[in-house]
């Protein structure tokens, strides 16, 4: 194995990457979510995979970049099997704001402040708002915006 010297040929060091990000190695896993008695263990730091998908499934309604985007934190499985359980669209996409904040920021967004989040951007889209439900108010959630 000798074909990584040549770049030591020209007198200039390898900026070594790995061994930076080994050194600096940011804790592997944050927040964990339960979800139809399964628990999922979310990245501290959004796959870069994550954050292209999301750029693109903001714009698609290609179930197949939803899939890719869910893979990338909850593994393959993830989207069939929370079909399955019937999870709606607004769920979903509640999981997703929750997973967005708490992967760079474990413990910042509470479930319910993750649902008004959602609601709040479907709403700016013109779909009517779902009514709250006592499931969706915890007593003491509600902060003064």
């Amino acid at each position: 194995m000798t074909e990584h010297n040549h770049n030591h040929e020209h007198g200039h060091e390898v900026a070594d990457f790995d061994a930076f990000f080994a050194e600096h190695a940011e804790p592997r896993f944050g927040a964990v979510l339960r979800l139809y008695s399964r628990e999922y263990v979310l990245p501290t730091s959004l796959p870069l995979l994550f954050t292209l998908q999301m750029e693109r499934v903001k714009d698609s309604d290609n179930p197949d970049d939803i899939r890719r985007l869910l893979a990338s934190l909850f593994g393959p499985a993830a989207l069939d099997e929370w079909a399955e359980h019937g999870m709606t669209d607004r769920q979903l996409g509640v999981v997703l704001v929750w997973a967005a904040a708490n992967s760079r920021e474990p413990g910042c967004l509470t479930i319910a402040e993750a649902a008004a989040a959602y609601d709040e951007r479907e709403g700016e889209e013109g779909k009517a708002l779902p009514r709250p439900t006592p499931a969706t108010m915890r007593p003491g959630s509600g902060k003064p915006s």
